[in-house]
């Protein structure tokens, strides 16, 4: 019964908050909520009927109720003295609380303000700065900044759905943006020691790569390693884009788990306590220098969780696991459940790699099990699986030689991971030799990259398909989730 409780607390939350952020009710729905949870208990007691299931459904429905009560408090509102600027030229005071995102034509910096026009400002709330490119600017630092100001507006993403920005932006609390802006660094403010010294390695990490590595392999490095894609470029993103292999550019639990590994096979002589406190300090390092974003973020609770979980020598479940990361990282900001991509397809392709794919390896038994080939094509099939009615509605794009592509990408992985590491760190102080001492990196970068051009190039290496509504996206993962259920009990292993 303790597994239905979980499920229930996690499955009720996450469905409060999602259906909070599309319709709009109070607190007497809530109340009615607890109410109707209070009255099952109540019914059940009195007539003397399965008690458990009556509690684990009141269980749920509290949780939906708190769920609806986080979104409902979470709602994101500007501030008076900021909405009388909208539309007009404006100076902003205020602080950068983040790293900036570097563009291709322009740069991006979340401030929160302190001042607009000499006008102090009372709620927290940060305006989304876009500056030139040659702007610089820091974490911590205090600037001015004058542009237009204007509210964020959903756009259309060519696939005939619009995508919801201004509720992507509120969920870093960002309520407005400031275009066309000149930038001007003020002074310093306090920053998180953790948080500065994160990025301040990253920088130097990747100033490292780019001695060692020419482009587009450094860029390429700095994504499978520190989970930074700006330096692939626009064209190369969009090429393993195109062919399903975006997600080794993007911090995942593969990447982690790899340097975990390899750090455990390293001070292997060590006590069990000592690898596991280094593994979990890899795990929040790297969420750190990715400026904690979503999936590094999951990726590295469910690393911390399988490390500690190691460690006591309890049985770790990824799948609790993955519903416990999931609801805390909801708890802590709701908006990112319905509204960051990101976070969706991290969560989703985790189902998928847990309960789809072990449904493909026990049928890829003539798949060879060397170089692990087996692994990663059911690892591949299952979260490819699950995602794909996801990628299908936001980007209409259908991955043709997606399976191909991450077999013969992945295996070299990685290796070109640990390579990079150790081109990074020496290119740093290496000088004019910094290249040489990358160059092993470089051959197994150079072919994924390669891997990904061929792919890309052969005829319909994607196919568009045309919008749907998300009616059929919930019919989608419906089916998907009876099939699932439906091999689950031949399997009968627990959730």
């Amino acid at each position: 019964m303790g597994a239905q409780i979980l499920w229930a607390i996690v499955c009720g939350f996450l469905g409060g908050v999602f259906v909070r952020s599309f319709f709009a009710f109070g607190w007497w729905t809530i109340g009615f909520l607890i109410f109707c949870a209070g009255v099952i208990v109540v019914t059940a007691y009195v007539a003397r009927t399965k008690k458990e299931y009556a509690i684990v459904a009141a269980i749920a429905i509290c949780a939906i109720a708190a769920g609806s009560a986080r979104m409902h408090v979470a709602v994101f509102e500007g501030d008076p003295a900021l909405d009388v600027w909208v539309g007009e030229k404006v100076v902003i005071e205020g602080t950068v609380v983040d790293e900036p995102d570097a563009r291709e034509n322009n740069i991006r910096i979340p401030v929160r303000v302190s001042l607009v026009a000499s006008t102090t400002i009372e709620r927290e709330v940060s305006v989304l700065v876009v500056a030139p490119l040659h702007t610089q600017v820091a974490y911590g630092d205090r600037v001015t900044a004058k542009g237009e100001l204007r509210l964020p507006e959903a756009f259309e993403t060519g696939t005939g759905h619009a995508f919801n920005y201004p509720a992507y932006l509120a969920k870093d609390r960002i309520g407005y943006v400031l275009s066309f802006a000149a930038v001007q660094k003020t002074g310093e403010a306090h920053r998180n020691p953790l948080k500065a010294g994160a990025i301040w390695i990253k920088q130097k990490y990747l100033e490292g790569l780019g001695m060692a590595l020419s482009e587009p392999e450094a860029g390429l490095a700095g994504g499978i390693t520190a989970g930074d894609k700006r330096g692939l470029g626009g064209d190369l993103s969009e090429t393993f884009r195109i062919v399903g292999l975006i997600h080794i550019v993007v911090l995942s639990g593969y990447n982690i788990m790899v340097v975990i590994g390899f750090i455990e096979r390293v001070f292997g002589w060590t006590k069990l306590w000592v690898r596991s406190v280094l593994g979990v300090c890899v795990a929040i390092f790297f969420a750190l220098i990715t400026g904690l974003a979503s999936s590094s973020v999951r990726a590295a609770s469910m690393a911390v969780i399988a490390t500690a979980g190691k460690t006591s020598g309890r049985t770790y479940l990824a799948s609790r696991a993955l519903g416990v990361v999931a609801l805390l990282m909801v708890l802590w900001n709701p908006f990112v459940l319905a509204f960051d991509p990101g976070f969706q397809l991290s969560i989703i392709a985790t189902l998928g790699l847990i309960f789809i794919s072990p449904l493909f390896a026990t049928r890829l038994t003539w798949i060879t099990e060397r170089f692990q080939l087996r692994e990663i094509a059911a690892a591949t099939l299952g979260t490819q699986a699950a995602v794909l009615p996801l990628i299908l509605y936001q980007s209409g794009s259908l991955s043709i030689y997606s399976l191909p592509a991450n077999l013969l990408a992945l295996i070299v992985v990685p290796y070109a991971m640990l390579l990079s590491f150790i081109a990074g760190v020496i290119g740093t102080f290496a000088g004019p030799i910094a290249p040489i001492i990358g160059f092993p990196a470089y051959i197994l970068l150079w072919y994924i990259t390669a891997v990904a051009k061929f792919f890309a190039w052969l005829p319909f290496s994607s196919v568009s398909i045309p919008a749907f509504p998300v009616t059929w996206l919930f019919i989608a993962y419906a089916a998907l989730f009876c099939i699932f259920a439906f091999f689950q009990k031949k399997t009968a292993k627990p959730w």
